[in-house]
């Protein structure tokens, strides 16, 4: 039972709770209980009102258009545009999860039900896929099901019309009725195959981290030994980063080759996701040899915590995320951007469509390059200096 009367034992169960309540926080507390919000959306109402025989008008899209945008149990911040081409072309540029057409003849179509030739108007509910798997299933059900109790209400009107004038109703006529609106769903930049359900980005940019972290450790201590038996330390410095960069570039493209001929992963264009995962990992690297070449072993708690505190947040859209992640988290972590950037290479066009992202990254690796090559300057470079032998008379 002396065990038990150990001062090491009760520091090390203390020591195990303070590490899982900080890993903790990192893997669950910035993802559990997320949920979207304002996830901004485009709408698009083409519907022309159309005359009653009882006269006044019959304005459907008018109507879908009011209790959209005034619902709040809907998590979306609703963009109404003229035009289904200005909405596409918002969803190619990011600024939409999905969007909604009200077709130009959905109130003629939904009158025509009641006649000989009935029309039955589709209203299309566009995903954006590519831009988050995530919140591109939350838009198919919300407006989906936001359609069905819509579809209830329009019935009801329909009815009314119809009962103004005749008291019955024929049998073809309440079949049409059964579907008055047809609900068509279409995906925009679809992730492909084997892609982690549109998660790949962010699986890549995780292995990214880990393969720079491991070159950085790596290189770090071959630069210690090379200075320690006389290299003069900016050389040693600059071929460290020469050397990462080299060695980031071929574990880029072994990773890229590894998920496509390993594992079947789909990629529009193999070479510019190389390319762009290579910068990616090159700007890891940077920043973690610079940590490493200032303050030494300390520094690889820092990097962990970062990653374990990233990793959760990199395929999640923002919108889900509480405003004290977004704010302390997710608005400065690397990996974000570098997730992100890699997101717009894969399913939205190649390099062509990287924006912001690839801005960030190139000024992590300018910064901390020079940080990196700094430090073959800092205190303790007197040792660069070539021994000097000391001869007795």
């Amino acid at each position: 039972m002396k065990i038990l009367t150990q001062k090491m034992m009760w520091l090390g169960l203390v020591l195990v709770l303070i590490v899982l309540t900080v890993f903790g926080v990192a893997m669950m507390g910035s993802v559990l209980g997320s949920k979207p919000k304002e996830l901004p959306v485009a709408l698009v109402i083409l519907d022309r009102p159309a005359e009653l025989s009882t006269g006044g008008t019959f304005a459907v899209g008018e109507m879908i258009r009011e209790k959209l945008v005034s619902d709040p149990a809907m998590p979306f911040v609703w963009h109404v545009v003229d035009s289904e081409e200005k909405a596409r072309e918002g969803l190619d540029k990011r600024e939409y999860y999905g969007a909604m057409v009200i077709p130009a003849d959905l109130s003629s179509g939904l009158l025509s039900l009641a006649t000989h030739s009935p029309i039955h108007p589709n209203v299309r509910i566009i995903s954006n896929e590519g831009m988050n798997t995530q919140a591109s299933m939350v838009i198919r059900q919300a407006m989906g099901q936001a359609m069905k109790m819509i579809s209830g209400d329009l019935l009801q009107q329909l009815l009314g019309q119809i009962g103004q004038q005749t008291e019955q109703i024929p049998v073809e006529t309440a079949t049409a009725l059964m579907t008055s609106v047809t609900v068509q769903e279409e995906v925009v930049h679809p992730p492909g195959v084997n892609n982690a359900s549109g998660n790949a980005p962010g699986l890549l940019i995780q292995i990214m981290w880990i393969g720079s972290l491991v070159t950085g450790i790596v290189l770090f201590l071959a630069s210690q030994k090379a200075v320690a038996a006389g290299s003069r330390r900016w050389t040693v410095s600059a071929l460290q980063a020469i050397g990462g960069l080299a060695t980031v570039g071929i574990a880029s493209g072994f990773t890229v080759w590894m998920a496509s001929s390993w594992y079947g992963m789909e990629l529009a264009n193999a070479r510019e996701t190389w390319l762009f995962l290579w910068l990616a990992g090159s700007a890891f690297f940077l920043l973690q040899s610079s940590l490493l070449n200032w303050i030494g072993f300390r520094g690889i708690p820092l990097l962990v915590l970062l990653m374990f505190f990233s990793m959760p947040l990199l395929n999640m859209a923002p919108e889900f995320l509480s405003q004290t992640t977004r704010d302390w988290i997710y608005s400065w972590t690397p990996l974000r951007f570098a997730a992100g950037g890699l997101r717009e290479v894969m399913y939205f066009g190649g390099l062509d469509a990287v924006g912001s992202n690839a801005f960030v990254l190139w000024s992590i690796a300018v910064g901390f390059l020079v940080l990196l090559l700094a430090s073959g300057f800092k205190a303790g470079r007197g040792t660069d200096a070539p021994p000097t032998s000391v001869t007795s008379d």
